[in-house]
């Protein structure tokens, strides 16, 4: 049997536009069950142990801007665990499917969840001969957003018939730690080109050409267009 899991994060929220959160994001992270990740994981765990790297659960955006649970952490420990994970994703076969949309020209929630929903919809369906090929598809998101929620069970069911959809938390699952880190470098990405980027995110990267050159032409290899 043939399983595709699908591991789902978000960046932005439903409600006004607000100027310091002008988009909304999704991205779809795709994990063919067949390939076997425990080798790279190993390794990912055994670097980490031989280089003192903290030994804790992923969340790029609080990482990047020293925020919660990273507030002790010194930037060479955030930017160790940052590449720890990073370089775990380059190595393993996933591809990954942004969605972007600007909330500026919206009116309301609704018209959010109407675009979310069809700009899903359109790449399901450029993408079904794919899908197709799987005799499972389980789509993992941790419901913090019922918006969502919707738009995701909506499109899924509608496009493809047998959809299974499981709740995760990032604790549980290295791939949906993966799937956050992506959307926040996506995000980065949108804010870049917007020069939007803050001090936090120019000081962490250093700058805005080694975020570009050493992170996001990186990503750009594994993206599902």
């Amino acid at each position: 049997m043939k399983e595709l899991s699908i591991f789902v994060d978000e960046s932005g929220s439903f409600g006004a536009y607000e100027k310091h959160s002008p988009l909304y994001i999704i991205t779809l992270l795709f994990h063919d069950q067949s390939i076997n990740l425990s080798i790279n994981l190993l390794k990912q765990r055994e670097e980490t142990s031989i280089r003192g790297i903290p030994d804790c659960v992923f969340h790029a955006g609080p990482l990047i801007r020293r925020d919660g649970e990273y507030k002790a952490y010194r930037i060479e420990e955030r930017m160790k665990l940052f590449n720890s994970l990073f370089y775990f994703i380059r190595k393993i076969e996933i591809r990954y499917h942004t969605i972007t949309v600007e909330k500026k020209t919206l009116e309301d929630d609704v018209e959010l969840i109407d675009k979310l929903t069809k700009q899903l919809s359109l790449f399901l369906a450029d993408h079904m001969k794919m899908l197709m090929g799987y005799d499972r598809i389980v789509v993992y998101y941790d419901f913090g957003q019922k918006e969502l929620a919707k738009v995701l069970t909506s499109a899924f069911n509608v496009s493809l018939s047998g959809v299974e959809f499981k709740k995760a938390l990032p604790t549980n699952y290295i791939l949906y730690q993966a799937a956050d880190m992506i959307c926040t470098l996506e995000l980065l990405a949108q804010k870049a080109k917007r020069k939007l980027l803050s001090n936090s995110e120019l000081s962490f990267f250093t700058s805005e050409r080694k975020l570009k050159k050493t992170y996001l032409k990186a990503l750009e290899k594994k993206r599902l267009k």
